[in-house]
């Protein structure tokens, strides 16, 4: 990311545990289709690698570069890919991507672009470097789609300070409605649109989603930025929390999260 942005959630525990948790089956299921053996790969804002891992198992013996702003996490996606031979790392700006044109088969970048400064200048980056003819996706959630039962006090909170929080460091929240539109203002003309969700209801999912999203709230960058930035107090950001466990209790506890995505072609 450029520095005009500022990447809101970090990487604490509370945050890779919902990063670690994504696959290729469960977070870019709509790209799956289209990824051929020998193909090249460029995985922007990769995270921890799980993703990746199951990019390059796809696409071996094509290369497959797993790029992040933050080396600390590429750290952990190595450890996550170890097992894999056409994997390899770079630190990158996705504004301004260090690869010449037409580089790549595909390119991917999964919730990167609701954090980023100009997301129309990293769609265009991310078309520079696709060969002509291949493929761009790009999966983000929407935040204001998001539904949930039921709503105990407290954690009706914890969206409306997100949101503050996101949109003060620069990003959008509400990305998945306007990949399109972001897309052919990049200059894309053949643009695939879609849709797909996740969903936490079991016990198990509910325990985990709570302590991923009400921890976040609680002790990640996320509440450091909401006290800094004058949006909760640490006494408020304990109620949310609170709420968020509260849910998880809830026999009838459900949660969706809806994303937007798309495939473009170079």
């Amino acid at each position: 990311m450029s520095p005009e942005a500022t990447y809101t959630h970090g990487h604490h525990e509370s945050v890779l545990s919902s990063h670690t948790w994504r696959t290729v089956e469960n977070s870019a299921a709509y790209l799956a289709g289209h990824l051929r053996p020998g193909a090249s790969v460029l995985d922007v804002g990769c995270g921890p690698g799980t993703i990746t891992a199951g990019l390059a198992e796809r696409v071996a013996p094509g290369r497959v570069v797993a790029a992040d702003s933050a080396q600390t996490v590429l750290d952990e996606a190595r450890g996550n890919t170890a097992a894999l031979d056409n994997v390899e790392f770079a630190v990158a700006d996705v504004h301004a991507l260090p690869y010449a044109d037409g580089t790549f088969d595909v390119v991917h970048a999964h919730q990167v672009l609701q954090h980023v400064a100009d997301p129309v200048q990293a769609l265009r980056e991310m078309r520079r470097v696709a060969r002509p003819g291949g493929i761009v996706a790009a999966r983000d959630a929407d935040f204001g789609t998001m539904v949930w039962h039921p709503d105990p006090p407290g954690m009706d909170a914890w969206m409306p300070i997100y949101y503050k929080v996101a949109r003060g460091n620069g990003g959008e929240p509400d990305a998945g409605r306007r990949l399109v539109s972001w897309a052919r203002a990049a200059g894309f003309t053949d643009i695939a649109a879609s849709a797909s969700s996740w969903c936490y209801a079991t016990p198990e999912e509910r325990e985990w989603w709570s302590e991923s999203w009400g921890g976040r709230l609680l002790r990640s960058s996320v509440a450091d930025h909401a006290v800094a930035g004058g949006h909760a107090t640490r006494e408020e950001l304990q109620r949310v929390y609170e709420g968020w466990k509260a849910w998880a209790a809830a026999d009838d506890g459900w949660y969706s999260v809806t994303h937007g995505e798309i495939l473009c072609r170079a």
